[in-house]
């Protein structure tokens, strides 16, 4: 198995509280700044570079939240060394030297797009690597970092489940304020994704848009983000299991070019710490079983 020396220790966090104040888990998957030293080194590009794929301050955001009662994850990699917003093993052989094992899904639009489990490129496009990687440098990252989180992830929401009958992970995410096509229109403050209506109760992304609307986001649904692999794999409504991906705006709670907070960062977080007991007022028997709308 890879090692990191202890640059990745603990490689994503949970906090817990005490007493649950509800079956809801805030998730910050893409916050992660810690990069190790034989990254940085295999890369092409500057630590600045690489960090443009981060949902910067995100896991500060929600962090206050586990103190209200709810828990919250926070994974301390970057997504440009192990994406766990993909499926396990969406590898681009092209990243590679050696074969891959044959149930790798080497075929989606996001390995085509260089965003897989390994990432080709950051966010704006960049290439990552000067050479290939070996196939068991990315297998190790797997077996380190992706599939750990994605256990102790699953065993918080059967907790929750278990206990409460169903479960609402709230996917937290940020995007930058302008996209690449010039076609694309401004994007709003918040982007609520739920799979076109797959991955959650429809009751839910009305909950959050009409609590941030009327604290004066402004809100879209789905495009240009549904949600990734962890809303959808996590959604499943007909057994009580709710996941609804949030995107807000970074020109909203920090200064883009300099990556630093900016002057509203705290109210934002007051903000979501509003949504948080919005959604904890929701009637647990409006959540579940409950059958998914139709795409």
């Amino acid at each position: 198995m890879t090692q990191f020396d202890g640059e990745l220790s603990p490689p994503f966090e949970i906090v817990e509280p005490q007493h649950w104040r509800a079956p809801i888990i805030f998730n910050s998957p893409h916050s992660g700044s810690v990069y190790p030293a034989e990254f940085l080194n295999a890369s092409r590009i500057d630590l600045a570079a690489l960090r443009r794929s981060e949902d910067s301050f995100m896991d500060e955001l929600i962090g206050g939240l586990s103190d209200q009662g709810f828990p919250t994850v926070r994974v301390n990699f970057p997504r440009s060394y192990v994406d766990v917003n993909r499926e396990p093993y969406e590898l681009d052989p092209r990243m590679f030297t050696g074969r891959l094992p044959s149930f790798a899904n080497t075929r989606s639009m996001r390995v085509a797009g260089g965003l897989g489990t390994i990432p080709r490129v950051v966010g704006d496009g960049q290439e990552i690597y000067r050479e290939r990687l070996s196939v068991d440098d990315a297998l190790g990252r797997i077996e380190a970092l992706y599939k750990p989180y994605h256990r102790a992830l699953r065993r918080l929401i059967n907790k929750a489940h278990q206990a409460f009958g169903t479960v609402i992970l709230v996917d937290c995410h940020s995007m930058p304020s302008v996209g690449v096509s010039r076609d694309e229109p401004r994007r709003p403050d918040i982007v609520i994704g739920d799979r076109y209506g797959t991955s959650c109760a429809s009751l839910l992304p009305d909950v959050v848009e009409h609590i941030m609307s009327g604290l004066g986001y402004s809100i879209g649904r789905n495009k240009p983000y549904a949600g990734g692999f962890i809303t959808e794999h996590y959604g499943n409504p007909a057994s009580g299991l709710h996941t609804v991906q949030l995107e807000l705006n970074r020109a909203i709670y920090m200064d883009e070019r300099r990556r630093e907070r900016s002057p509203r960062f705290a109210q934002v977080a007051t903000d979501f710490a509003a949504l948080a007991e919005a959604l904890a007022r929701v009637p647990l028997g409006d959540l579940g079983p409950f059958q998914a709308a139709a795409e």
